[in-house]
């Protein structure tokens, strides 16, 4: 099977942690030959992943009661180099990576969609809460009309924890290292780089 058993993990609590810390997913539905692909933030509410969409997105109408959807959330993930390693081993990419496969369920009540915009609010600002979202500011009834509620119902969990796994002690920590370092020092520098490039051209 693929892929290797010594790099899936089946702890569901491991898995649900990747979604929890980094909840920014990749949301797939296919209709007959035809993929739809959105990305939007998925939470917990009890087992169930809640979101939000533009209801003017096409995927919405796959979004509704019954329709199978998958959301992957896609954790630290980096190429390691094999100058790393205390032995002799070939160039490879690590990664943690969650799935998340269920049915969906469309929330048409008002007052249920803004409490889970609420609680996403919530959620997303923790820990430190610098905004707190009312369920009586004005601008959320008017917001209501435009935005598509769902909730997923999972019914598998497959956790791809790719992370040097088959290799001695010594070059597994080596490659936690790397995952760690690698994922700090680049994301401020391509920031910077599409932040200029996209502002300036």
């Amino acid at each position: 099977m693929y892929p290797p058993k010594h790099h899936q993990d089946y702890n569901i609590e491991n898995i649900k942690s990747v979604a929890v810390k980094y909840p920014f997913a990749t949301i797939i539905s296919a209709k007959e030959t035809t993929p739809f692909i959105t990305h939007s933030p998925l939470i917990f509410r009890g087992d169930k992943l809640v979101g939000h969409i533009d209801v003017n997105n096409p995927h919405v109408e796959l979004l509704k009661n019954t329709y199978p959807v998958t959301a992957i959330f896609q954790g630290p993930q980096t190429y390691i180099s094999p100058s790393i390693y205390t032995t002799k081993q070939l160039p490879t990419w690590n990664y943690i990576i969650a799935h998340a496969t269920g049915t969906v369920t469309e929330i048409e009540d008002p007052e249920s969609i803004k409490k889970s915009m609420v609680t996403m609010t919530e959620f997303l600002e923790t820990p430190n809460q610098h905004f707190k979202l009312s369920l009586d500011d004005p601008r959320m009834d008017r917001l209501i009309p435009y935005i598509h509620c769902f909730e997923i119902n999972v019914q598998q969990w497959e956790g791809k924890f790719k992370l040097s796994q088959d290799k001695v002690p010594v070059d597994i920590e080596n490659a936690k290292q790397e995952l760690i370092r690698n994922n700090q020092e680049s994301v401020a520098d391509f920031v910077n780089m599409l932040f200029e490039k996209h502002f300036n051209s």
